[in-house]
């Protein structure tokens, strides 16, 4: 028994789907072990066709080996818990980005990334990790944000990043008005998660439930590879 090697993963069981391709009834995510790596790449290639056909656009034709269905299974994990980043080293085209597509569609989460341009400047990253901000935090939706070195342009981007990854906030990011609205639309959920009934929660509280939610839902995944100079 103990030579048989264990795969742990949530996704093994399936949606109730009907006849027109809608899910009825979403499956219970139970994190549990498979030990037949042929049924569970058997169920990774049905998501993988799965998110074909849901992005026609962004299709991938991956070839999940032993190796890459096991790096699958780690990012998965990652992503899955709360305030849980990775760093994913590996020559180009290894499929660094590819898996975590995978990875954030399996486990239901938004996957944002930047579109660099010519002049894409602090400004421009300050701009983008605001709407992650509004997404992860205001919205509360869980967001895997992947993150190249061919998109760190600037050794400063990467500060900001560290900021976020370590506090969750960017000082002076979000104008004054603009926090006061979110934090107004989150207030019926705080009050809620924390039974306070008609008491009116100080701003302070809900800033640091905004961080909290924001801090929760965003996965940072740098794909980054060790032969550029760079990497260090």
């Amino acid at each position: 028994a103990t030579n048989r090697p264990l795969y742990f993963c949530d996704f093994l069981r399936r949606d109730v789907i009907n006849e027109e391709g809608i899910v009825e009834v979403e499956a219970e995510r139970v994190y549990e072990a498979i030990n037949d790596i042929e049924a569970l790449r058997a169920r990774c290639y049905e998501l993988l066709t799965f998110y074909n056909t849901q992005y026609p656009a962004k299709k991938m034709n991956l070839v999940l080996f032993d190796d890459a269905l096991k790096h699958l299974l780690r990012v998965s994990r990652i992503i899955k818990m709360p305030r849980s980043s990775g760093l994913l080293v590996g020559v180009g085209g290894s499929g660094k980005q590819s898996l975590t597509r995978l990875a954030a569609y399996i486990g239901k989460n938004v996957t944002y990334q930047i579109r660099i341009t010519k002049n894409f400047s602090d400004k421009d990253l300050k701009e983008e990790l605001k709407s992650l901000m509004e997404i992860t935090g205001h919205q509360g939706k869980p967001t895997t944000f992947i993150l190249t070195d061919a998109e760190v342009k600037q050794e400063g981007f990467l500060e900001y990043i560290n900021m976020v990854l370590s506090t969750g906030e960017i000082p002076g990011l979000i104008a004054k008005d603009e926090k006061e609205l979110w934090l107004g639309n989150l207030r019926t959920f705080y009050v809620k998660e924390k039974q306070l009934g008609n008491v009116d929660p100080p701003q302070a509280e809900l800033y640091q439930y905004f961080l909290d939610r924001l801090r929760d839902n965003l996965h940072i995944v740098l794909c980054f590879s060790p032969v550029v100079p760079k990497f260090r």
